[in-house]
Parts: structure tokens; C-alpha cells; sequence
């Protein structure tokens, strides 16, 4: 197991000014970075690192993109997905330059009161085949317009199952005395979701969810997904954190190892695919910069991710974001510029692979205004383009999220079986984060910055 090292030590480590060396396990000491493992070749249409950078065809590869969590969903046949609404969204994802999708891969059957029905995974080792259809209907819609996906396949949260559905099979337990919808208390509830890395059980089950997906071949294109260059990333899950922000260090050493030995394991499925975790940063990490340095110094992991929230992190206000929206931001740009620097450091790439802000006045409706998030999103998306001309690690961002056409009706704004699927999962009001169709200054401001970004030099 790692030691604890500090920030410093374990950049210098990976440096190579000192520390032990190693092949990327957790267990054997820090590891130098390293590019993929097997380099795609010219014109493979594979996303590959090099340094700090990715490379598409011997290009530079950056990108504009956004959050999809339900692209599969509405990939599936009829009765749960809605296909024309599919291409007509991908459609105008394009159209607005956004070329990156990240879309749930895994979810799993659970008695949460937000989780999301139905779930890909009904029970461990079953799973629903008109689901993985839907995935595999995105991925060919995607080829078409030459879109790339990240794909996750876990999450940390309760509104896909997840990890906690998990350690409610392996011990016999519910779900239902750690749902935070039901008893408030999220600390508590993600520490019984990080029980999940320390449960062989469990994870010889995540295993087979991995195989099962990775090792697909698409049933539209007849393309294995291992062999599809659309598919950029595999992610370990969305947002996974050692543990609450009170408790969570205690575990750092098994999460870490977690994080090298599963990374590990999807390279071996798919080598000319990307691995990256799904981190949120050192907010994810216990409020620990040195955790998130640690949890990506191995070789398996060829990129860092890092998320923004800062509402939900009390930088901005929830109920009314233009309140303190200058010194909000101003903490928000700092954040985005440790990452960065980081990222640097460790000589990889990394991505800003979630942001978001309310409505103005914390509204749900669509019809509401924009004003404050609008300020939001430019300001992000400057900094963003700024590093990038800089020739800094930055690489990419996904907004979140999008919510097309979708809309509820119902009057708690409370996602409901049946409902379309919005850019909010269930756990949260639909149109908390969602950016509409309608949300036409958001979405000028999003294809703005997605052209300069496929200006810069290639």
C-alpha cells in the first residue's frame, strides 16, 4: 500500500526526482505517467495521449462537449427509449459543435427513492438486453457524425443504483436505511457506498458489468466496442469519492488501490481505449489534493477529470446564483487552475468533465431565465480556452447537462417512472442543470466556445 506522501513528493516522484518506481500497481509505490500502452496508429480514429495533450490521427484533439447521461436509454427500442428524439438531439449536438458525449454505461436495479427505472443491471450477472441495445444504437449514431463517448460504468450516487446497490447485494442489506432521499443524512450514506472497494464480492460482480459491456459487439454496426474508435474512454464510475468529506481519508488507501487495479483490469479489455476515473477533484477527494494526485499517479489512468459545482458547494447561492455570482466565480477559476497545474505536473492531460448552474432564482422552469448561469458558462469556457492557448494540460470539458426536449409535468419537478428522460437525473428537479432546446443564449455561448476551440491549431 502507498504511503501517505505529500503533494510535493508525490509530483517528484513522478517526475522521476525521487520515489520508488513501479508499473502503476498502488501496492508497489508511485508511477511514473505514461502514454496508452499501445499507440493507435495514423488514422485509426483512436483518441491517444501524448504528455499532456490528446492526439486524434496525429492531431491535436481537443473538444467541446456535454453530459448524456440517457443517451442509451433513448437509444432503446420502443417502450423505453425514443429513437427520433435521439437523432434529432444528436443532431443538434452536432450542430452546435459539440463532438464529446459522456453517457451512464452501467446502472443497476435498486430500492432508492430517486434511483432510475429500469436499470441495465436487474440483479448480479443479469442484465437488460434492450438497454445494451439503446447503448449500442447511441454508439452507431454517434460514428455517424463523428462523435466520441465516454462511457461510465458505475456511480458513486444513488440515482443510478450503483455502488451502494452493490453493497446491498453482497450483504443482504437495503438500500432504503442509507438513502439519503429518505433519511438526509449524506455522509452517512456515502460511507456505505464506499464500503463497495473493500467487498471482493462486489466487485467480482463490477467486474462482469465491465466485461459484459466492454466485451459487446454492437448489434447495429457489427463493430466490437473494443475495436470502436468512438468510444474515447472508459470511466470507472461518475464521481467516485474515498468516502463523506468527514470520514473519507480513512479509506484513501483502499480507494486508491480500487482506482489502479480497475483501471488496470479495463485496459487489459481495451487497450487502444482511454481510462480515466470520473474524479471530481479535490472536492471529490475529501477536500485531499494530494488523495486526487495520488488516485492518478498510476500508469492505468491516462487522464485526470475533474468537476465544478459551485452552487452545490455553497460558493454560489443555490436559490438565487447572480447573488454572489463575482466571488463565486472568482473561486470557481481558481479551481479550474490548481486542477490544471496539477495536471500538468503529473504530465498528463485532464478534463473538465462536469459543470453546471441553477436558473436564475433557482427556477426549474424552462422558461425561466438565464442570466446568471449564461455569465457562468462564458466565464468558464474563457479560462478553458485561455489554457488551452496557453498549450496547458486542459484538454476538453462536458457541461452539464443536456436536456434536449425533455420536460416533466409534474408539479414537484420530480422525475417519474415513464417521464422523458432530462440532463437532471432522478435524484434532482428536473431543470435544476439542464440546458434545453429552448435555452437558446446558453446553447449560443456553448457553440461559441466549441468553435474557437476547433479553431485553435491543429
Amino acid at each position: 500500500m502507498l504511503g501517505v506522501l505529500s503533494l510535493s513528493g508525490l509530483l517528484a516522484a513522478c517526475s522521476g526526482k525521487s520515489g520508488p518506481e513501479g508499473a502503476g500497481s498502488a501496492q508497489a509505490g508511485v508511477a511514473p505517467a505514461a502514454a496508452s500502452p499501445t499507440a493507435p496508429t495514423q488514422q485509426s480514429g483512436f483518441v491517444s495521449v501524448q504528455g499532456t495533450h490528446f492526439v486524434l490521427d496525429g492531431k491535436p484533439y481537443r473538444f467541446a462537449g456535454a453530459n448524456f447521461w440517457y443517451g442509451a436509454y433513448l437509444g432503446a427500442p420502443d417502450g423505453v427509449g425514443d429513437r427520433e428524439r435521439l437523432r434529432a438531439e444528436l443532431d443538434q449536438l452536432k450542430a452546435a459543435g459539440i463532438d464529446n458525449l459522456r453517457v451512464l454505461a452501467m446502472s443497476e436495479a435498486s430500492g432508492f427513492k430517486r434511483g432510475v427505472r429500469p436499470a441495465i443491471m436487474g440483479e448480479p450477472g443479469v442484465y437488460d438486453e434492450q438497454l445494451l441495445l439503446g447503448l449500442d444504437y447511441l454508439l452507431a449514431e454517434m460514428a455517424k457524425r463523428d462523435m466520441k463517448a465516454v462511457l461510465y460504468l458505475n456511480n458513486f450516487w444513488q440515482w443510478s443504483g450503483g455502488m451502494s446497490q452493490y453493497v446491498a447485494w453482497a450483504t443482504g442489506g437495503s438500500v432504503s436505511e442509507h438513502d439519503p432521499d429518505l433519511t438526509g443524512d449524506w455522509n452517512g450514506f456515502m460511507q456505505n457506498s464506499a464500503r463497495f472497494y473493500a467487498i471482493p464480492e462486489a466487485q467480482a460482480w463490477y467486474r462482469d458489468a465491465i466485461r459484459t459491456v466492454i466485451g459487446r459487439t454492437n448489434s447495429i454496426n457489427g463493430m466490437a466496442y473494443v475495436d470502436d474508435p468512438t468510444v474515447m474512454s472508459w470511466q470507472l464510475a461518475n464521481e467516485p469519492r474515498p468516502g463523506s468529506d468527514a470520514d473519507g481519508k480513512a479509506n484513501a488507501d483502499v480507494y486508491v488501490r480500487w482506482i489502479d487495479e480497475t483501471a488496470g483490469f479495463i485496459r487489459g479489455l481495451a487497450p487502444r481505449q482511454l481510462v480515466s476515473t470520473g474524479s471530481e477533484g479535490e472536492k471529490g477527494s475529501a477536500g485531499d489534493m494530494d488523495l486526487f494526485v495520488r488516485a492518478h499517479t498510476t500508469a492505468n489512468v491516462d487522464y485526470l477529470t475533474f468537476h465544478l459545482w459551485p452552487s452545490n458547494w455553497s460558493w454560489i447561492d443555490h436559490k438565487d446564483p447572480a447573488a454572489r455570482l463575482e466571488s463565486g466565480l472568482a473561486t470557481s477559476l481558481d479551481y479550474i487552475d490548481r486542477h490544471i497545474e496539477v495536471a500538468g505536473k503529473l504530465g498528463k492531460p485532464i478534463v473538465l468533465s462536469e459543470f453546471g448552474l441553477n436558473r436564475d432564482q433557482g427556477a426549474y422552469d424552462p422558461a425561466s431565465g438565464t442570466q446568471a448561469r449564461d455569465r457562468f458558462y462564458q466565464a468558464i469556457y474563457d479560462r478553458v480556452l485561455q489554457r488551452m492557448q496557453a498549450g496547458d494540460a486542459i484538454a476538453g470539458s462536458n457541461f452539464w447537462a443536456w436536456g434536449g426536449r425533455g420536460r416533466t409535468s409534474n408539479a414537484d419537478w420530480m422525475w417519474a417512472p415513464g417521464d422523458p428522460f432530462t440532463g437532471d437525473p432522478p435524484q434532482e428537479a428536473q431543470g435544476l442543470f439542464s440546458l434545453f432546446d429552448s435555452d437558446a443564449s446558453t446553447l449560443g455561448i456553448v457553440s461559441g466556445h466549441a468553435r474557437a476551440v476547433h479553431a485553435l491549431p491543429r
